[in-house]
């Protein structure tokens, strides 16, 4: 019997999202306009919690569409403006050219990407010291390159090491073609294993995402704020990580001390072990590459790995815009290895392209909170509050807000609020340096608790890996709670107790000197 045509556009309106999915999507886009026309305010936050929904219902649906529906409805009703959200991806748009160009450079590097890393997973048998290889590693690069492209590269890794145990496990050679998204072929006797394989790579995850929040925060360039804050104090790379020193070391320390103790304890959905099924069709492909790895493929290795060391240089010297040193990637790696169909190429862009589109619709939604001055209320009231309780306050807004928002965002409303305070007299120079440390760490520790905290888990929620290994937007929370807690509260007492009186020491020891000068204000996001 053939359906209406109501029904037809009701199948096909977000696909084959549920039902109840559907139905609160279309009840957000009838609410928003008449609750913009009654409170502006209260329309604006009731529009950050909804696009909060679409990324933890994102295994539902991917978060483009019905966050993308949110906010063409912003834009029409008056909630921000198109120039608004053209200004807020004209000011992000390295963060959308390293999506577009550095994701893509990974793809092309692959092979040395998986014969790395299948040494080292076959070669550490410990579950934690593999496990906090992982944390050390990520943190380790995230404090010189860039958290995203560090991402990149574990999704990278991880999605081999699945796709080789999957297709095995569906009775096929390493050779052989295989669709690894769907278990229909998977023989049943491997299915326990397989569950045991995603919880064990969930883990890796989530223990090199919460790295790259270790280490971004330790440099000027960990991360993007990191760059902005230091610009506005006019802090070199040296003089930034000093200053940090003092929180970020015994957030790193206490860091470690948590993946081990998650992976010891078994909490939080740590502690799985890699099944000895699945080492043993690791050690038998690792075999099979090397007796297989001809003279060609060997070259490839070599120039692949030299561009690894072009990458790392360029990137830690920012010789040119991580986007553009990720197209130099492309260029070289496709060149070298012998890649020149237009059709292969666009495999590499299959990855990134979704996300980079979603970053876009969030930008939209960081347009609404400029526009609708949603962070004013909670500005206004820490730059009121007494310097003595300033630096604690700064920590917990900025914690608070890095949560539900954009870190980068968060991040240069404050500076540029605090660097106002003081051209204007209401602190001094010393009160300015240390809260610019509360405003940083603020930004990068406490982040780690939700996906939207961060781009780099942001970026791994909604990776094609995610679903495989069934990493929801709730699994991450509670994956990250350990770490929330531990990083926001050593952060916490560390900015409140330690900053004050490290950085004294670091001013009487010539570690440190007070500038008399300070970079221009930059213009206002409006």
């Amino acid at each position: 019997m053939p359906i209406s045509l109501g029904n037809a556009f009701a199948k096909n309106f977000l696909g084959n999202a549920p039902k109840w999915y559907k139905s609160a999507i279309l009840l957000f886009l009838v609410i928003n306009p008449i609750a913009f026309y009654l409170d502006p305010f209260a329309a604006g936050w009731l529009l950050v919690v909804e696009f909060i929904f679409t990324l933890a219902m994102a295994l539902k649906c991917y978060p483009l569409q019905p966050g993308g529906l949110l906010a063409i409805e912003a834009v029409l009703i008056g909630m921000t403006s198109a120039d608004q959200v053209k200004h807020e991806l004209v000011a992000n748009i390295e963060v959308l050219l390293l999506l577009v160009f550095m994701v893509a450079g990974i793809y092309f590097m692959k092979q040395l990407l998986l014969y790395v890393f299948t040494k080292l997973l076959i070669g550490v048998r410990s579950k934690t010291l593999l496990s906090l290889s992982f944390c050390l590693v990520s943190a380790f690069l995230s404090a010189f390159l860039d958290a995203l492209t560090v991402i990149a590269v574990v999704i990278s890794v991880a999605t081999g090491f699945y796709a080789i145990y999957h297709k095995v496990s569906s009775g096929k050679g390493f050779g052989h073609a295989h669709d690894h998204t769907h278990d229909q072929e998977v023989k049943e006797d491997h299915h326990q294993a397989l569950e045991q394989f995603r919880a064990f790579l969930r883990s890796l995850m989530m223990h090199a995402a919460i790295g790259t929040a270790l280490g971004g925060v330790c440099t000027l360039v960990g991360e993007p704020q990191n760059l902005i804050i230091g610009e506005q104090a006019g802090w070199h790379f040296g003089e930034f990580a000093i200053r940090m020193a003092p929180v970020s070391l015994p957030v790193f320390i206490c860091g470690l001390l948590t993946c081990v103790l998650v992976e010891k304890m078994g909490w939080f959905g740590y502690g799985a072990k890699l099944p000895d099924s699945v080492r043993k069709i690791m050690e038998e492909y690792n075999l099979h590459e090397n007796a297989k790895r001809s003279q060609q493929d060997k070259a490839k290795l070599l120039v692949q790995a030299l561009i690894a060391v072009w990458l790392i240089i360029g990137l830690a010297l920012h010789l040119a815009a991580v986007g553009l040193i990720g197209l130099s990637v492309i260029v070289l790696a496709t060149s070298f290895t012998g890649i020149t169909e237009e059709h292969a190429l666009g495999k590499a862009f299959e990855e990134a392209l979704p996300f980079t589109a979603l970053l876009a619709v969030f930008f939209s939604i960081v347009a609404v909170i400029i526009d609708q001055q949603l962070f004013k209320p909670v500005i206004q009231w820490v730059l009121s509050a007494e310097q003595d309780q300033q630096l604690a306050l700064f920590y917990i807004a900025n914690g608070l807000l890095s949560m539900v928002s954009d870190n980068v965002f968060v991040g240069t409303v404050y500076i540029n609020e605090v660097k106002t305070a003081l051209i204007n007299g209401a602190i001094d120079r010393a009160q300015f340096d240390m809260l610019a440390v509360a405003i940083n760490t603020g930004t990068n520790l406490p982040s780690v608790a939700t996906p939207n905290g961060q781009a780099a888990f942001l970026f791994m929620l909604t990776s094609a890996l995610a679903p495989l290994l069934r990493l929801s937007y709730g699994r991450m929370v509670l994956m990250a709670l350990p770490y929330t807690i531990v990083l926001g509260l050593v952060g916490f007492f560390s900015v409140e107790l330690l900053l004050a009186p490290t950085t004294e020491w670091f001013y009487q020891h010539g570690w440190l000197v007070m500038e008399s000068t300070l970079p221009a204000v930059q213009p206002a996001l409006h």
